[in-house]
């Protein structure tokens, strides 16, 4: 029977700048702290953390909550608050957390709201190899050259990561695609719309190719808000083209023909299933346990963003029994 240890936890979770008690226009240090208590009790805790929608610095990440000094970013005060709940807990504090900037809206030295992402290594179990924060890869797709500058840039977060009890490698994307442009005409052509951007297809395919370059063959996985549910071409084309697996259909708690089944995100009274987990050949899903449709109350997430996270976990395939199953029959 396979251990605890022989497995790793991962969480995707658009948290929205911490500002959903605001509905998003500014970030508050009561939603800081409730995310970082949901997460530091999980059990067993995770071994990577994907956020998406993490601010840099600007007004709206400081208007409502004041920085402790004045080059906080976001994720630093963010991890405060980790500290604190570890700290009550009488828990060591594992996370070690990396910033990946994405997009400024400002004007001279004034930022308005910044974009970005943000990947936390729970160094007791990981090492880190090797990271682009410093440039981070740009898959945003331009469909009006014209509005270049002024459209939000979408970029991937990638780590190379090597577990520490046996040295196995594991490559860990984090992104956040584009929502669909309104200057397709296949954008007023059909009524699903998420998923079905042209614009979409483009950051998909680009970030496909991103993966298998960096990822060589060895296990990876890639989280993220894509914008997109299952059935919809992007999905389809991650599935079927890429042949990545998706976490929640390779334990069957979603219906991958379904792209209403399952929300991640509401808007008003609107459920979207916008939120994925995937992974290439190497990885084998095991279980989503903790993983809640949004609006669900039993979740410990309840309320704390415009999104609900999706925890899984998941095996690594070593080369060895790789090398063993591809092998020819003794004669």
């Amino acid at each position: 029977m396979m251990s605890m240890t022989d497995s790793l936890r991962i969480v995707s979770y658009n948290v929205r700048y911490f500002g959903h008690a605001l509905r998003g226009l500014a970030s508050t240090l009561g939603p800081k702290r409730r995310v970082a208590a949901a997460l530091a009790t999980l059990e067993p805790l995770p071994d990577i953390i994907c956020l998406q929608e993490v601010e840099t610095q600007s007004f709206r990440s400081s208007v409502a909550h004041r920085p402790a000094r004045p080059d906080e970013t976001q994720l630093e005060a963010f991890m405060g608050r980790m500290e604190e709940t570890f700290a009550l807990l009488n828990r060591p504090m594992p996370y070690e957390a990396f910033y990946f900037r994405a997009h400024r809206y400002g004007v001279r030295d004034f930022s308005l709201y910044t974009t970005g992402l943000a990947i936390l290594v729970n160094t007791r179990r990981l090492s880190v190899d090797t990271h682009n924060v410093d440039a981070p890869h740009r898959i945003t797709h331009h469909h009006v050259q014209m509005l270049r500058e002024r459209k939000q840039s979408r970029i991937c977060a990638h780590m190379r990561l090597v577990r520490q009890e046996d040295g196995l490698p594991l490559h860990v994307f984090n992104t956040h695609l584009s929502l669909p442009t309104p200057f397709a005409r296949s954008f007023w052509a059909t009524r699903d719309k998420m998923g079905n951007g042209i614009n979409q297809l483009h950051e998909a395919r680009a970030l496909a190719a991103l993966v298998q370059h960096h990822a060589r063959g060895e296990p990876f996985v890639i989280c993220g808000d894509f914008n997109s549910p299952p059935a919809s071409p992007v999905y389809q084309f991650f599935c079927d083209e890429a042949r990545f697996t998706s976490a929640q259909a390779a334990v069957g708690q979603i219906d991958p023909r379904a792209s209403r089944g399952f929300p991640t995100a509401g808007f008003m009274h609107m459920r979207m299933h916008l939120d994925h987990i995937f992974a290439g050949e190497r990885v084998r899903w095991l279980d989503t346990d903790g993983t809640h449709a949004f609006g669900d109350t039993r979740s410990r997430f309840h309320g704390l963003s415009d999104h609900m996270p999706l925890i899984a976990r998941f095996q690594m395939e070593p080369p060895a029994a790789r090398a063993e199953a591809s092998a020819p029959p003794a004669p």
